[in-house]
């Protein structure tokens, strides 16, 4: 299992069942658009050209729109990485896999830790959940392969 996750030699050759390939594509994809989603959060307006061309209407809403700003550009390079690896570097795709379920459960446990204060539930909520089910889907059927089934039942009839 490790040597799927991280293979001695990175090409295209992928050998777990295909359809972790198209939920990959899938979760990139989805991935991107939330990424996107949440550069453009800010709420800009144009001023004159006395000072900056974009300012916020507060000063705390300046920081809290660059952080959204700054995790969605960083989410978006991480998306444009699994594009790398679903194109060209399949070998790659149990990494990824593992690389993206790590980041997302790494992020649950720094809210744990230092929670947002909100005044209701987060419209994302159920989205995280899909997103968490199909990393975890994806994880496993990129790394079991169907020449792991050959195999094991081979032992068994032996």
């Amino acid at each position: 299992m490790f040597n799927r996750i991280l293979p001695r030699q990175v090409d295209n050759t992928y050998r777990g069942y295909k359809v972790a390939l198209w939920l990959f594509g899938l979760l990139v994809f989805m991935k991107a658009g939330i990424s996107l989603a949440a550069s453009s959060t800010a709420t800009l307006r144009r001023v004159p050209p006395t000072g900056s061309p974009w300012t916020h209407s507060r000063p705390p809403a300046r920081g809290r729109s660059s952080l959204f700003a700054l995790w969605g550009l960083s989410q978006l390079m991480i998306c444009l990485l699994c594009v790398l690896v679903l194109v060209r570097y399949r070998a790659m795709v149990p990494f990824m896999f593992a690389l993206l379920l790590l980041e997302h459960l790494s992020r649950k446990l720094i809210l744990q830790i230092m929670p947002i204060d909100t005044t209701g539930a987060p419209p994302g909520y159920f989205i995280n959940l899909g997103l968490l089910a199909l990393m975890i889907g994806g994880l496993a059927l990129s790394l079991w392969s169907k020449g792991d089934q050959t195999r094991e039942r081979e032992a068994y009839e032996a």
